[in-house]
């Protein structure tokens, strides 16, 4: 018999996913935020989490807890909103799991199961971060981190971290291919599959780093090419997106989103970190590649996109927002995901023509604080001869 319980838990659960979004007063002219998150561990279905027969289970007792629903890729399809978040569970692990909107900014609702993976890399222990690429040889693609132990030092917290890659074409049945090999790094994290084919290979966006956490001799978002997806081997690695000193990007950065394909450019939008007294902050940022030449820079706006503000600076790990999916509609608009404190999954929205103003019109970091003030104070001079006239 069903518990009692099950049903009210589930209401509850229900109520969270009717429940209607709406814009906040927030305003900066290139993105609106949202009240409410999009995606939370409230949300999770409660079959997911507890045995719900009275007979095995008659204190209705979480068995399998959900910690976090956070970083999420995203695809838009058939007129459809679709997530594939990362959950969290009590027991640290991580797994994926699809949930859909009709709209974009409310009404996600969890499949009936998460993603199950091929296990087909017996070595690895967690899976996290999936980007997902509709690619133009037609299948769409996620790319997502695989943890394993490192066993080659005497440290439980030692790990290595690589590119896995499957790739589907529902978003339910998935193979699994080899993962990416950079013989020129040691590790990968943030590695993003680009959408269209360049110089006839598939084209990655990768992070060089030397160990798990620390990106060592890493300079930044790197751009590599290979000739065979399912067996996927780059050789070099070509540096786009600097790291730079004291900026956002300090102590690392790492591609996020899959690139948008506008008339001006590729529009990418990343993170960030720089180190701070209470530890690592993590922002998003954009910046424009050529249409031609993906690996080239040609527009860097100065500063962040997107920061953690209030109850979004609190979570798991805090101070941090951080996307690895955005949807672009038939209507041009722009739908960011972005996950805050690696706790709950949030939503801002945009136009592609909002991002175009904003990347290439925004001017670049000059680099230093004298030439920034300069810089503001042209600014302030242009507006205060506009409003004397």
């Amino acid at each position: 018999m069903v518990h009692e319980k099950y049903y009210k838990l589930q209401k509850e659960v229900d109520k969270l996913t009717a429940r209607k979004n709406k814009k906040t007063s927030f305003y900066n002219g290139i993105y609106e935020r949202y009240e409410y998150p999009v995606l939370t561990r409230e949300m999770i279905p409660i079959t997911w989490k507890y045995d719900i027969n009275q007979e095995t289970n008659p204190h209705f007792m979480e068995r399998l807890g959900v910690n976090a629903t956070f970083n999420s890729g995203a695809i838009y399809l058939n007129g459809k909103y679709y997530l594939v978040a990362r959950v969290e569970g009590n027991d640290r692990k991580s797994f994926f799991a699809v949930a859909e909107s009709d709209n974009g900014v409310d009404g996600f609702k969890f499949w009936d199961y998460p993603v199950v993976l091929p296990d087909t890399c017996p070595e690895e222990t967690n899976v996290y971060d999936m980007r997902l690429t509709q690619h133009e040889d037609g299948y769409i693609y996620g790319v997502f981190c695989s943890e394993s132990k490192d066993t080659s030092v005497n440290d439980l917290s030692a790990a290595t971290a690589a590119a896995g890659i499957v790739r589907t074409k529902d978003l339910k049945t998935w193979e699994r291919l080899d993962n990416l090999t950079t013989l020129r790094s040691p590790q990968q994290r943030n590695v993003v599959l680009h959408p269209e084919f360049v110089k006839g290979k598939y084209a990655f966006y990768t992070r060089p780093m030397d160990d798990f956490i620390e990106t060592g001799s890493g300079g930044g978002v790197g751009f590599g090419l290979c000739d065979d997806i399912k067996h996927a081997v780059i050789d070099e690695e070509v540096m786009t997106s600097l790291r730079k000193y004291h900026t956002i990007t300090e102590a690392k950065n790492g591609a996020g989103a899959v690139p948008i394909k506008t008339e001006k450019g590729w529009i990418h939008i990343a993170h960030g970190v720089r180190n701070t007294a209470a530890g690592l902050r993590y922002v998003i940022y954009a910046f424009a590649t050529d249409l031609k030449d993906p690996s080239k820079v040609i527009a860097e706006p100065s500063g962040m996109l997107i920061g953690p503000r209030e109850g979004e600076r609190v979570g798991d790990v805090s101070n941090v927002v951080f996307t690895n999916g955005a949807i672009v509609n038939e209507k041009n608009e722009v739908f960011i995901y972005y996950a805050s404190s690696d706790t709950r999954l949030h939503v801002a929205t945009t136009t592609i023509e909002k991002l175009v103003d904003y990347v290439f019109n925004t001017p670049e970091d000059p680099g230093r604080s004298v030439d920034c003030v300069a810089q503001r104070c042209e600014l302030i001079k242009k507006n205060l001869e506009l409003l004397n006239k």
